[in-house]
């Protein structure tokens, strides 16, 4: 008994602040689709209703919200899955990942927070920023306007570099992990046999980290569906992004149109389920076909 007891003893005082974590994400889920049908006593709307649910439905503007999102999540990490994974395999070929000051260089991203991943794209990328005065000092424009604008532009040019920029490298660490624990056997047997670097790469390596970048690329994708900073400081003034629109639902002066940031809310929580089980689904398919290692 004694035993046991020392088992359990280390989550019993986790229990008190687990419990209240999880009352708090309880509560404010809860409260999410409460709010969402119509009730929030707050402001005398006692009343269970669809009528937001309809409204924000007939809305064009919350489709063109929709589409945005969609198009800069899967953009943003359609690349930074594809960069991660070519600068991962670079570190495993090449004398770079015997060179570890150099390797934990990207790794910086990684915990540099989104908010400033957005300043430093602005600073760079932006029709004031770095990039545009090199421009206008070599002559290759007039004016400092007429440089190409990537930020607050309707194809999210500034959003998709900042989320490229934190994403790829997170692709990187999860990535090269595996390749590095990967047995080389198979590797070394398809160079003697004639293959490329090329090859034995996209036939070999990649199908075994093919799980891997899976859900790489499903993690990426949903947090850059959900989070409204980067779009928030770099994205256009229309069409926003979802969670942009939310928040600003969720920030009007009339309280009363808190219910429309709250059935947005709930969308963006269907999304991120629909994409969790789509990850389960393709990590099955991946097993029952033997690519996973």
């Amino acid at each position: 008994m004694n035993k046991k007891y020392k088992l359990i003893f280390p989550y019993l005082l986790l229990l008190p602040v687990l419990l209240f974590i999880f009352g708090i994400f309880i509560f404010g889920i809860v409260n999410i689709f409460l709010q969402s049908f119509g009730y929030f006593p707050a402001v005398g709307l006692k009343l269970f209703s669809l009528r937001y649910y309809k409204e924000i439905l007939k809305d064009p503007n919350f489709f063109y919200s929709l589409k945005f999102s969609l198009y800069i999540s899967f953009i943003s990490s359609l690349l930074s899955v594809i960069l991660g994974v070519l600068l991962a395999y670079l570190f495993l070929s090449t004398y770079l990942n015997d060179k570890a000051k150099f390797y934990n260089i990207y790794k910086i991203s990684v915990i540099v927070p989104h908010t400033i991943a957005a300043f430093l794209v602005f600073t760079i990328f932006s029709q004031s920023g770095f990039l545009s005065r090199i421009f206008f000092r070599l002559g290759f424009i007039n004016n400092m306007v007429e440089f190409y604008p990537m930020t607050f532009d309707t194809k999210g040019i500034g959003v998709i570099l900042a989320y490229v920029w934190k994403g790829a490298p997170f692709i990187t660490l999860i990535t090269y992990d595996i390749l590095k624990k990967l047995s080389d056997t198979y590797s070394k047997v398809a160079l003697n046999l004639g293959a490329n670097n090329f090859q034995v790469f996209w036939y070999i390596l990649f199908p075994l980290v093919l799980p891997t970048i899976s859900l790489g690329f499903i993690i990426l994708f949903t947090f850059s569906f959900g989070a409204y900073e980067i779009p928030y400081l770099l994205g256009p003034s229309k069409p926003k992004a979802l969670p942009v629109l939310a928040y600003i639902y969720y920030k009007s002066v009339n309280l009363k149109d808190r219910p429309y940031s709250m059935v947005i809310n709930v969308f963006i929580i269907l999304f991120s389920l629909v994409l969790a089980f789509l990850y389960i689904l393709l990590n099955k398919i991946i097993k029952k076909h033997g690519i996973d290692r």
